[in-house]
């Protein structure tokens, strides 16, 4: 026995209806992209854009004036830049910041975190905080105190003097610039290094160090068999913003202090841009620098977070 079915009207029986159906797009559903947008759009004005134009503006020469054309020259701006004898120093400079930095955001946080863990109650927080301080003072202020510091007649030649030791002005000496400007930016920045390893060992639970200590375990064993490896995650994120961002740390401090000097004995890749861009107003040149160095950046930073997942232990 076969049962016939009608077609439904406007369409013909044995075919597929003609007009799909259309998904309507809920208003609900475009609600938390609307609360992204603004966040989206200042990244891309503000980050992106001047990224692109960066990149364009490498391949030409031109200085900044309006009415000055732009001349296209290739890849010539990369070729020549690689050649300066500045780019090498700064280069230098920015890896012994680099490195001595990783002392002041890594090493010595967790040292004075350690030990502030030991202080109970309001104290701990009086101490952070303390430490914390220099972290929100501004640039000016810090080099202007420093500048006195570290002056001919200024407190600390004063002191050394007393004691026999005669002290030059140390940001004209070559040799000793570069090690005054490490003192000062790190100094600033031991108190940021401070804030997130104790918060870092804010969620490592003390029942692990208890747990082994009921084991026999000593405060080393402790600290280097359970602590460290649950704070590794702290330690990779510290190391990598001190790598990236050390150049940038420094330079508010040689531009007040020292501009880059004496012999370019101070300056970094931050502040070599700066002198090209603005005061030898050669755009193009400072744009493959600055290319130059987003893309080793880009590099380290890849690399760093592709060992984070093999070197960080985490709680889980």
């Amino acid at each position: 026995m076969f049962v016939t079915v009608a077609a439904p009207s406007g369409a013909v029986a044995g075919t597929a209806d003609p007009t799909p159906r259309r998904r309507r797009i809920r208003p609900a559903r475009l609600v938390p992209y609307l609360y992204v947008l603004p966040g989206v759009a200042l990244l891309l004005i503000w980050t992106y854009s001047p990224l692109v134009q960066t990149f364009f503006l490498s391949f030409y020469d031109w200085n900044l004036l309006p009415t000055s054309p732009k001349t296209f020259v290739g890849l010539d701006n990369y070729v020549d830049v690689v050649q300066l004898p500045e780019l090498h120093t700064a280069i230098v400079n920015t890896v012994i910041y680099v490195s001595a930095f990783l002392v002041f955001s890594l090493v010595l946080p967790i040292v004075i975190a350690m030990l502030a863990r030991q202080v109970r109650g309001r104290m701990r927080t009086f101490y952070q905080a303390l430490i914390f301080v220099p972290f929100l003072v501004t640039p000016v202020a810090t080099s202007a105190v420093w500048r006195w510091l570290f002056a001919e007649q200024g407190a600390i030649a004063t002191v050394l003097a007393g004691m026999g030791v005669d002290m030059p002005n140390v940001f004209r000496d070559a040799d000793l610039a570069i090690w005054a400007v490490i003192v000062i930016v790190g100094w600033q920045m031991l108190g940021f290094g401070v804030l997130v390893v104790a918060a870092g060992f804010a969620g490592i639970s003390p029942e692990y160090g208890q747990a082994a200590s009921l084991d026999g375990a000593g405060t080393g064993t402790i600290t280097r068999r359970i602590t460290l490896p649950l704070l590794s995650p702290t330690i990779v994120f510290l190391a990598l913003m001190t790598i990236l961002l050390a150049a940038q740390w420094t330079y508010p401090i040689i531009d007040l202090l020292t501009q880059g000097g004496p012999t370019n004995s101070t300056t970094n890749i931050y502040y070599l841009l700066y002198q090209f861009g603005f005061q030898n107003f050669d755009t193009g040149i400072s744009s493959a620098a600055g290319v130059i160095f987003f893309l080793g950046f880009g590099v380290i930073a890849l690399v760093f977070l592709e060992l984070q997942d093999r070197l960080s232990f985490y709680d889980n």
